[in-house]
């Protein structure tokens, strides 16, 4: 199990990491929204808004799946349950976190749960 100044140290690069994403995600939001007032003159302007409007949803889909595994994440910290698989209920491992703060399972439980997502 982390310890505290483990703990303390993934709270703060989570805490950075939202930082980030709001900030993503606002920015994809803006994007989105210059994107509608542009001027289309053909099909191929057109295209590309459309094109381009899809990318930043995309994108700002995906950072917001990332922060709410965050928040779920800080949750834990508050809760002390911070570090522990939520498929098997083993600690997991410093490294895994340090390198996913958010984590939710341990590396085994993490490829049992990918392969079932695969076979849905």
């Amino acid at each position: 199990m982390p310890n505290t100044k483990q703990i303390e140290e993934l709270h703060e690069v989570l805490l950075k990491r939202k930082e980030v994403l709001l900030k993503s995600i606002n920015g994809n939001r803006e994007n989105i929204n210059l994107l509608k007032d542009q001027e289309i003159n053909d099909d191929l302007d057109y295209a590309e808004v459309v094109s381009d409007s899809f990318t930043e949803g995309m994108i700002a889909n995906h950072h917001s799946r990332e922060l709410a595994e965050i928040e779920l994440a800080l949750k834990k910290i508050n809760d002390k349950s911070y570090g522990i698989c939520d498929m098997c209920g083993v600690v997991i491992p410093l490294g895994r976190l340090k390198a996913k703060p958010f984590a939710k399972f341990c590396t085994e439980c993490r490829t049992v749960y990918e392969a079932e997502q695969a076979g849905k």
